[in-house]
């Protein structure tokens, strides 16, 4: 979309553990490219496991990436984040990444992923799931990345 300004755009929230297995970072690393592909911003934590290779996934297909970091350094973020904002409030960072996204994409993950779905529900946030924590029925759950991902482009426009 040429001319289009970077708030129009949707914001795709990724959650997801900090330190993860090869097949997830696969897996991440597919929802970055294909939220990148669409047109959409990716929005994470900033750090390593599913963040990175979601981060790196977006990168590789030229997309824009957006790290809610948890301490006080810009320099905390990896690589693949090209706006690194560092919060110093620690995993209370996890309510901003959700209340930035327009709608996530949860990956599987510890206590911070959970902390970031159970927000999702009680802001109503678009939410959609690609095998992590199955804490309600009404979550739609992928085991396809580049559907989870154009679903929550989906939820975002609404």
């Amino acid at each position: 979309m040429p001319g289009t300004t970077i708030r129009k755009k949707p914001f795709i929230g990724v959650i997801g553990a900090g330190q993860c297995s090869w097949e997830m970072k696969e897996l991440a690393e597919r929802v970055g490219r294909a939220i990148a592909e669409n047109n959409a911003i990716l929005v994470c934590g900033g750090l390593g496991g599913v963040m990175a290779a979601a981060a790196k996934g977006a990168k590789s297909k030229n997309g824009m990436t957006i790290g809610i970091l948890p301490g006080d350094s810009k320099n905390e973020a990896n690589e693949f984040i090209d706006l690194a904002i560092p919060t110093g409030i620690g995993d209370a960072r996890n309510l901003i990444i959700v209340k930035t996204a327009d709608a996530i994409v949860a990956l599987p993950g510890k206590y911070g992923t959970l902390s970031e779905m159970a927000f999702c529900m009680k802001l109503k946030k678009p939410l959609v799931s690609l095998s992590a924590w199955d804490i309600s029925e009404t979550i739609e759950k992928f085991k396809n990345p580049i559907k989870a991902v154009k679903r929550a482009i989906e939820l975002a426009g609404r």
